[in-house]
């Protein structure tokens, strides 16, 4: 009985394969742009986390300033100084790295080729605490720290734009007045937060930064990085302490600068993303339920232009439960088959997207499964009232229907 009641909604459905289709197309929309928008979404996220995840474990940012907007970093509050980095070295337990850097933006020279990139100033521990890996040669050594030596280590990206595909390892570079030997090259990290590419960076020791690019003994920030199982709060309490007694600040006066742990600026942002992605999802969400009005009102057109056989159907001995099944059905076959081709079209969409974006691609079963069940229910939920209204069709004025 079940089957011969599909097949007879399978006919009704082909007797206007094009009206169906335009029907139908609504619930494709709708499922294909939920799925779509929450895995773009989820692929976002996870390529958020792993920007954050590439600054280094357990790492901690000490900034002169305030944190807040643009601007409200405190161009006033003092900048700290290499014995700033080496108190908090000296006095802060449990830590695995501490590194002063100061940055400066300075067009580097190659033979005929020159790129707009960012010099940073800093100690050897900056590539332990910033997780970071030779691809090539070596970094700079603690003797060439003191001296200050024209020496420097370069991302992926200086390296393609100076050199293309040969290795550096051994030229030299000009920065600014003065020419800097290449030692070592770093393997590439790809883009941080905010789109920043930290492969676009030269690395010399912060004496020569200070000497021959920026003139002064100034720190711009600690990169500070705890032993794995250190609590990083823990370490962040103790760096503010004894950055408010070097800085003399009065008890309850606000502190002129900051300390960013990197867990709270991957929790921020993956919240962030999270939140937008739900956002979407939902708003996608509402073209579902555009699509199931669709098929509420094309099975109602359909109920009027049908009412003759309908009448036919009841008079012959056709209960209402079939009648209601029949029609029940074809709204259903309707929305589950949209779902399906809406999940097709949503997983090449995905892709496509993901690879425009950069971002990874994430397949989830359970968006998938929830966008067909709830296409599936809507089909079920906005047939039924067209059903029941056929299947409760006197049979006489059925048959007396123009």
């Amino acid at each position: 009985m079940l089957l011969n009641t599909i097949l007879l909604a399978l006919r009704g459905l082909r007797r206007n394969v094009l009206r169906s289709f335009l029907t139908m197309l609504g619930i494709v929309i709708g499922v294909s742009a939920v799925i779509t928008m929450v895995t773009v979404g989820n692929g976002t996220t996870q390529s958020v986390s792993a920007q954050i995840a590439s600054l280094g474990s357990n790492v901690l940012i000490v900034m002169p300033g305030q944190r807040g907007g643009p601007g409200s970093a405190g161009s006033s509050a003092p900048r700290f100084k290499v014995a700033d980095a080496t108190a908090i070295e000296e006095q802060v337990a449990g830590l695995k790295a501490v590194a002063p850097s100061a940055g400066q933006n300075v067009t580097v020279v190659a033979a005929n080729n020159n790129w707009s990139t960012t010099v940073t100033g800093t100690t050897t521990p900056y590539f332990t605490a910033g997780n970071w890996v030779l691809a090539a040669g070596r970094v700079f050594t603690s003797a060439d720290e003191r001296s200050g030596a024209a020496v420097c280590v370069i991302g992926e990206t200086v390296r393609r734009k100076l050199f293309g595909a040969a290795s550096p390892i051994g030229s030299s570079i000009r920065l600014k007045q003065f020419s800097c030997n290449v030692i070592g090259l770093l393997k590439p990290k790809g883009q941080a937060s905010l789109g920043r590419d930290q492969d676009d960076t030269v690395v010399v020791p912060l004496r020569t930064l200070q000497r021959r690019v920026s003139g002064n003994q100034e720190v711009q920030q600690v990169t500070v990085a705890a032993h794995d199982g250190i609590s990083t709060d823990t370490v962040k309490r103790r760096i503010e302490g004894l950055m408010r007694e070097r800085r003399r600040m009065a008890p309850g006066e606000a502190d002129d600068f900051n300390v960013l742990d990197t867990k709270e600026i991957a929790q921020t942002m993956t919240g962030a993303t999270q939140l937008l992605t739900a956002l979407l999802g939902a708003v996608a969400a509402v073209s579902l339920l555009v699509g199931g009005i669709g098929i509420m009102n094309i099975m109602l057109v359909s109920i009027t232009e049908r009412t003759k056989e309908i009448g036919t159907r009841l008079a012959i001995g056709a209960l209402e439960g079939e009648v209601l099944q029949q029609f029940l059905v074809e709204a259903v076959t309707l929305s589950t088959l949209g779902g399906v081709i809406g999940i097709a079209l949503a997983t090449g969409a995905s892709i496509g997207l993901s690879r425009l974006l950069n971002v990874p691609f994430s397949f989830n079963p359970s968006i998938n499964l929830l966008a067909f069940g709830f296409s599936a229910g809507i089909g079920v939920l906005f047939g039924y009232l067209p059903a029941r209204r056929a299947a409760h069709l006197d049979p006489i004025n059925a048959l007396r229907h123009e």
